[in-house]
């Protein structure tokens, strides 16, 4: 299996990272994808992965991290001068996708200014012909727009989805994966499960979100990548089918979003 979207860099993961990742490798995951959010953090982990095959790096800004890296305060100018200096890291380091970017409207950062930024990183994935980690929340129809607004030959996934089914199929026809993760553990989260057992077994891919997103039953823990086969069992169970179908081919989509 391979996780899609796994933030092993994060310091909680210090102490203890390469015994977690053995646990990883016994438990049946090869591979982790681990999104960059700022601009501080792309080096150090392009450093990271460099070390480790079967690690891989992407680098953009969340939108958490938009007010910090933009503005008087902040390292860039202006939206123009951080989609330049991404393109460059991108174009100097093995990275394989843009993000993790989007729009969060549960944030303070006004939206139009989370907008600029995102826009100068979709120019970038459409420039360098790479997918995108999507971070989208509570503005899908805006970032939907955005999407189409660009040639994106790559596509991407959005990370965390816990749309409609008719979303889901909004984002597939597009070009989009749907990333699943602990969400579908929880019971409460009807709609999700639905939407996950229901849309095209091509359009998923597996991820944890470790060290957040934790499965039922463990909130207020550190998530890890090596509770993705627990996310696989939930899958499998809510579409019927047999585990190692679903970890045969969300390693298959993975594979061929990210052309590993």
């Amino acid at each position: 299996m391979i996780d899609s979207h796994c933030h092993f860099d994060f310091d909680v993961f210090q102490p203890d990272r390469l015994q977690v990742w053995r646990r990883c490798m016994e438990s049946g995951i090869s591979n982790l994808i681990i999104p960059g959010v700022c601009k501080s953090q792309w080096r150090p982990l392009a450093v990271l992965v460099d070390s480790h095959p079967g690690w891989y790096a992407a680098a953009g800004i969340h939108p958490w991290w938009v007010a910090k890296e933009t503005g008087p305060s902040g390292g860039f100018a202006d939206a123009a001068q951080l989609g330049l200096a991404l393109a460059e890291h991108l174009s100097q380091n093995h990275c394989i996708a843009v993000g993790e970017c989007g729009l969060d409207a549960a944030v303070d950062t006004p939206i139009e200014i989370q907008k600029a930024v995102f826009k100068a990183q979709l120019e970038v994935a459409s420039e360098l012909k790479l997918p995108l980690i999507l971070h989208v929340h509570r503005a899908h129809n805006e970032l939907i727009k955005l999407l189409k607004q660009f040639h994106l030959p790559r596509g991407g996934v959005v990370h965390a989805f816990s749309g409609s089914e008719q979303l889901a199929m909004d984002y597939w026809k597009m070009g989009f994966y749907l990333g699943v993760g602990g969400t579908i553990t929880y019971t409460r989260a009807a709609k999700t499960r639905h939407t996950v057992s229901q849309v095209p077994l091509e359009s998923l891919v597996l991820e944890s979100d470790a060290p957040d997103m934790p499965l039922s039953g463990r909130q207020g823990q550190r998530n890890s990548p090596e509770n993705l086969p627990l996310i696989a069992a939930e899958l499998a169970k809510l579409r019927a089918v047999p585990l190692q179908e679903i970890a045969d081919k969300t390693r298959i989509n993975t594979e061929m979003l990210f052309s590993l």
